[in-house]
């Protein structure tokens, strides 16, 4: 009776091991994937810190303020890593239209674009509960 138990005591933390491992593999890959260079040689990593870092001086205090609040939604966890590829974004989105400063419509498109489509319903849904008029960029979502 005793060694059975024993058993499926080991059986059970093999199989919780397994499955950590496993989440932690593939978030791993993921980062992993982000890291690996285009055919231009640089990676998705290494344009998201050139778009923060020459957009750098574009943004304003109201900006800043702008896009904390758009990542509030955002688990506190993954919230520096979401801002920083939102942040990427809508620097591009600001050098790409030759902008003097990031404006909150360029914060909304970049916010927009740096969204995956799986998550539009919940980023509708957090840009009308909080009142921002997103009308202009529609298009977008589709």
């Amino acid at each position: 009776m005793a060694n059975d138990f024993f058993m499926y005591f080991i059986i059970f933390w093999v199989c919780v091991l397994l499955a950590f491992m496993s989440i932690g593999g593939f978030f791993m890959f993921r980062k992993f994937i982000k890291v690996l260079p285009k055919e231009d040689g640089k990676s998705k990593l290494d344009w998201q810190n050139h778009y923060v870092d020459t957009s750098r001086h574009l943004w304003t205090a109201d900006s800043k303020a702008f896009l904390d609040q758009l990542v509030s939604p955002v688990p506190t966890a993954f919230r520096d890593i979401a801002k920083h590829s939102i942040a990427a974004r809508i620097g591009q989105v600001a050098l790409e239209g030759n902008a003097n400063e990031v404006t909150r419509e360029h914060c909304i498109e970049g916010y927009i674009l740096a969204t995956p489509k799986r998550d539009y319903r919940s980023l509708t849904s957090f840009l009308e509960k909080q009142k921002i008029d997103y009308s202009a960029f529609k298009h977008l979502l589709n």
